[in-house]
This record gives structure tokens, sequence and C-alpha cells, in this order.
């Protein structure tokens, strides 16, 4: 069962689906503050208040849209199950998402910046990419567009591949590790994200008992 009711009329569900539209687009709020913070030498200080106050948003609608699908269920019965599960395992990867806005923050708390390096023009250019697709999902879920949101997993795994693969290089890496560490790190915030987002958009067109997990049964998040 897919999480069909965003075509639906005005009735018991739709709240929840605008909600966690909301929601996403408060996560790359986040996401692109913090970015600011490590790649373009923002005051750390000066977005940290937005980035928490948004992160604490994020977590009180989770835990309210959770009671209102038990309410749902209580009230409805058990014949929108999968929908309410579908969309209790959604709440969960946007809350993820959102800490890992938080995780990049601290490496700018931290001390880390990338701005004016040699390098940060890919940097750059990836976490622009990144920010996309957060408008992508949330466009994929209320648009139920199966075609589409087949592109952007095909995208979200050529991108997490090559986020494992910078892991590795910088792992390896020659330079000092107070250079490559924090590149390593932040390429690994940037792969949990993106996988996120795919789980996020294989709800729009997969059953229930196909979330969290990639064809063949793997999980959708490896770390």
């Amino acid at each position: 069962m897919v999480l069909s009711f965003f075509k639906r009329g005005e009735s018991g569900l739709e709240h929840v689906a605008h909600q966690t539209i909301s929601m996403l687009g408060d996560a790359r709020h986040s996401f692109d503050l913090a970015s600011t913070a490590v790649l373009a030498g923002a005051d750390p200080a000066a977005v940290g208040a937005d980035i928490r106050a948004t992160d604490e948003r994020i977590n009180a609608a989770e835990q309210q849209l959770r009671s209102e699908l038990v309410v749902h269920v209580a009230v409805q019965g058990g014949g929108d199950i999968g929908l309410v599960l579908g969309y209790t395992l959604l709440l969960k990867k946007i809350e993820r998402i959102g800490d890992q806005a938080k995780n990049i923050l601290d490496l700018a708390e931290e001390g880390i910046s990338l701005a004016g390096a040699d390098d940060v023009e890919m940097f750059i250019g990836r976490r622009q990419q990144i920010s996309q697709m957060y408008v992508e999902a949330a466009d994929i879920l209320a648009s139920q567009d199966a075609d589409r949101a087949r592109s952007f997993l095909a995208a979200s795994r050529e991108l997490n591949a090559e986020c494992e693969a910078k892991v590795h290089e910088y792992m390896h890496s020659d330079r000092p590790g107070h250079w490559a560490v924090p590149r390593a790190i932040l390429h690994r915030y940037w792969k949990r994200i993106v996988a996120n987002l795919a789980g996020i958009v294989t709800a729009a067109i997969e059953p229930i008992s196909s979330l969290d997990y990639l064809e063949g049964g793997a999980a959708d998040i490896v770390d």
C-alpha cells in the first residue's frame, strides 16, 4: 500500500500529508543554513539558534502527527493501517534528516570551515544538488509520480556511491587529518541524508513491506 491519500479529497489523513511536506521544507531550511556555516563561512552562532529551533519544530510535529495517526486508527479502525505504518516510518526519516543538519552545524561549531578552500566549489555544487533533492522529494510525495520517483531513486543511488567513494578517498589521503577528516565526515552525513530522502520517495511508489529496504532485501541505509 503506497501513500495514496495525497491524491484523495479532504478527509482523514490529508493533514498528516500536508504537514509531512512542511517538515521536509523545514529540514531543507536547516540543511541550507548549516551548510553555509561549513562552506561559506557563516557564523555558527548566528545560524545555530535557527537550526535548533527548526529541529525542535520538526520533532514536535513528528510527535503531534504520530499522535494523530494513533487517533485515526482508534477512530477509523484498521482499514488505513498500512498508510499509518508508512507515515510513521516516513516521519522518522524526516526527523533523522533534521538531525544530520545539526551534525553539519556541529562541524562548524568545532571550527571546521571549507570557505576559500581549493576544493570548496565541488562541495558547494554537491550541497546545491542535495538541497534540490529535498524539493524533488516533496514534489514526488505530492504528485505520486512513479516515473519521477524511479529517476530520483536512481540519482540517489549514484550520489550515494559518489559520497562513499569520496569517504574512502579521504580515508586514504596523504593530506593531514585536519584536512581529510572533516571532508570525509561531511560526505558521510550527506550519504545519510540522501538515503533517507530516497526512503521517503520510496514511500510514494512502494508497498509498506518494502519501506526501509532496497531491492534484494538490503537496508536502505548502510553505515
